[in-house]
């Protein structure tokens, strides 16, 4: 199984991107999104952005759920306090996992957030926070 995962700034500007695969079942970890579909992996994320908006001021939870879908792929959401979007397309119908990758993701965030050295709503480059996020999704999904 396959994962994309982007965090979405208030201007719709992405400000951390990965791309992955899962660790179940033997798996090595290695994204196996078809080639046309990793060209369309952050279009697909950006096309859904207009349903999350809608979708954020219907329910009092951060954690949307499946938003929308494309083909056999469904895209998953959480929105922050400061409208910062954690999207993620996958394959996977099991929502648990995903809300619990979320919920430390944003943990995560948090704490960057909290970092003399980093400014709001500019990209994360941080290597430190690219190993938690895939140690994150190693452990959830």
């Amino acid at each position: 199984m396959s994962y994309y995962f982007a965090i979405i700034g208030p201007k719709d500007t992405p400000i951390y991107t990965l791309e992955f695969g899962t660790y179940r079942q033997g798996n090595d970890g290695q994204s196996k999104f078809p080639a046309e579909m990793k060209e369309l992996n952050p279009f697909v994320l950006h096309s859904a952005l207009d349903i999350v908006e809608d979708v954020q001021w219907s329910t009092p939870t951060l954690y949307l759920k499946a938003v929308d879908n494309f083909y056999a792929y469904m895209i998953s959401a959480f929105v922050t306090a400061g409208n910062i979007k954690f999207l993620l397309l996958h394959e996977s119908r099991n929502e648990e996992p995903i809300r619990q990758f979320f919920t430390d993701v944003y943990d995560l965030y948090v704490k960057a957030l909290l970092s003399p050295f980093y400014f709001v709503n500019q990209p994360i480059t941080s290597p430190v926070f690219d190993q938690k996020v895939r140690a994150l999704a190693k452990k959830y999904l």
